[in-house]
């Protein structure tokens, strides 16, 4: 995320040391053309066109070159040239991406930054000089379309970040090694959770038995949580035929990221979103006021045509499941309707161990169906709810859906970082597209509000948020595999069967190693499993009918008689634990 906020010291720290990266790339590769490079939410980036591709190995010697830049302690100085003046500099030096900014500008005058030998195309601000760049480190290098169009020049995009103090910085890079250790891509595959098949299909998400039971138990508390607080369960098909989605606007504001089929001269369209599907239901019978409100709920599977330059693991994948529901009900239900549902998100949210929130609203954007004064009323809606619960928020202007403003809820995780997970969308213009009424009290026909939202959002993503914050060790209740039981020898391989099949008639996801490696290397194996319970049978066990008991983490719990572990496995399970 590019950061806006210009006056803030850290964006100018930032800034400066892009520039002063540039400049030691353009030191150590002259032929480099220069693109852009913003600070961003966790330090700076510069995309750079190159005769050579760079590796991580080339870090090391363009971070170097920056330190002498540094220590030459250059100040950076401002000044103006007319865009006549810009383009003939900048022509002279070959910079074609400079050019190409200059023609953007609507000003007569361009902004120029200068330190020492290197000269740029900027608005700034900057430091004082770049001996003012107390802590910096070079971190990764990607691949990034000019102005982000698969159609542009493929450019290098070099990482970095910078600090005010090495303290900062040296915390900065723990964190970033304690991310890299939770990747959700590396111990997805480590304990078999979901996997990408390559000759199926980019994006498209396989779930082996672990990670499919981990889907399961996820789904399962859904429903049930649903089901308590008066949702209706409802079902429908993967495509649709293009006349829908023209009707709803997708097929005006979201086409390109649509899969369109043709069949039998009909055009249809995989669902990219379940709404259209549950107002359709809606509309079957006749609705009375009532009924509102009426709350649909799916676990519903889309499709979207995400760019393949934009997959990232489990959080940006092509074909997800969402956990939608679409609320129909009357206007003076509005304001109610959605603090009930952000109290249910932030229950929901809680069983899976997050607490801490940040909550944005985003707004009206260009491009919009629907009246002003409608969206006016939804947003002032979303507000009153918010203000309720007492939760902050910061507006996001002119970035809501095209139908209407929303709540996003993002979720803060073990190391503080932010996901995007759950969305209250308020959308008048819908059922108005579709012609939805409902009998009032007075017998006459009344159009309905609709309310979208999704709680965990797209369960792929949520997997993959869980992954991360829990490094792997997932809660009991929620581990595909929650003991293994392990007989010492052969001997007790009779009662560690026993063991297993009283555990598994309490409730509880159990297997067996009776396998010819030794006792440590058969624990070693469930705890690099990240399995919660190591249950041991050993002599003595089968004598007093105990288990000896190695929890996750903790270690040896000693022994413990049988059915006092299975009523605390049971009852942490219970706990949501």
């Amino acid at each position: 995320m590019i950061v806006k906020d210009k006056t803030s010291d850290l964006y100018a720290l930032r800034h400066s040391a892009a520039h002063v990266m540039a400049q030691a790339v353009k030191r150590k590769f002259p032929q480099a053309k220069l693109a852009i490079g913003p600070p961003v939410e966790d330090g700076f980036y510069y995309d750079i066109d190159l005769p050579q591709p760079l590796t991580d190995a080339d870090l090391g010697g363009i971070e170097a070159e920056m330190r002498k830049i540094i220590k030459e302690n250059y100040t950076f100085e401002h000044s103006t040239m007319t865009k006549a003046e810009a383009t003939k500099f900048f022509q002279e030096r070959g910079e074609k991406f400079k050019l190409e900014l200059i023609g953007g500008i609507a000003d007569d005058h361009v902004s120029i930054y200068t330190d020492g030998d290197f000269i740029d195309l900027c608005e700034g601000p900057h430091v004082k000089s770049t001996g003012a760049i107390p802590a910096m480190k070079l971190l990764s290098i990607a691949g990034a379309y000019w102005r982000g169009d698969e159609h542009n020049p493929q450019l290098q995009r070099i990482y970095g970040t910078a600090f005010f103090s090495q303290e900062e910085l040296d915390a900065f890079l723990k964190k970033i090694e304690e991310a890299k250790a939770r990747d959700h891509r590396k111990l997805g595959k480590e304990l078999g959770l979901y996997a990408f098949i390559e000759e199926a299909g980019p994006g498209m998400v396989f779930y082996p038995p672990a990670g499919a039971m981990l889907r399961h138990q996820i789904e399962q508390f859904v429903r049930e949580e649903h089901l308590k607080r008066g949702y209706q369960l409802v079902m429908g098909p993967p495509i649709l035929r293009a006349d829908i989605w023209k009707r709803s606007g997708h097929l005006d504001y979201y086409k390109e990221y649509m899969y369109l089929i043709e069949s039998e001269g009909q055009q249809y369209a995989v669902k990219p979103m379940n709404c259209p599907g549950h107002i359709l239901i809606y509309g079957l019978q006749t609705r009375s006021y009532r009924e509102l409100p009426l709350r649909f709920f799916e676990l519903g599977n889309v499709c979207r045509n995400e760019k393949g330059g934009v997959l990232h693991g489990l959080l940006r994948v092509r074909g997800f499941t969402q956990d939608d529901a679409h609320i129909f009900l009357r206007e003076e239900q509005l304001v109610d309707e959605i603090d009930r549902v952000v109290t249910f998100t932030r229950e929901m949210l809680g069983a899976f161990g997050f607490a801490e929130f940040a909550v944005e609203i985003s707004t009206r954007p260009a491009k919009f169906i629907g009246t002003p004064a409608d969206w006016d009323r939804a947003e002032s809606a979303l507000k009153t709810a918010l203000e309720r619960q007492r939760m902050t928020y910061q507006i996001h202007a002119g970035e809501g859906a095209f139908y209407g403003p929303k709540i996003d809820i993002k979720i803060k995780d073990a190391l503080g970082r932010e996901w995007q997970c759950s969305t209250i969308q308020c959308d008048f213009a819908l059922p108005e597209r579709f012609a939805l009424t409902y009998a009032g009290e007075d017998g006459k026909e009344h159009r309905p509000i609709m309310l979208h939202r999704a709680i965990l959002g797209s369960l792929e993503r949520f997997v993959g948020t869980l992954i991360e914050h829990y490094a792997g060790a997932l809660p009991l209740w929620l581990s595909p595999v929650q003991a293994v039981v392990v007989p010492i020898t052969s001997e007790q391989a009779g009662y560690a069967r026993e063991v297993l099949q009283r555990l598994a008639a309490a409730g509880l996801r159990v297997e067996i190693d009776e396998s010819d490696n030794t006792l440590n290397k058969r624990i070693r194996a469930a705890e690099l499993r990240k399995v919660p319970y190591i249950v041991v049978a050993g002599r003595r066990e089968v004598e007093a009918q105990s288990v000896a008991v190695r929890k996750r983490v903790v270690g040896d719990q000693g022994a413990v008689p049988l059915e006092q572990f299975v009523e605390r496995a049971v009852q942490e399970v219970r706990d949501k634990r």
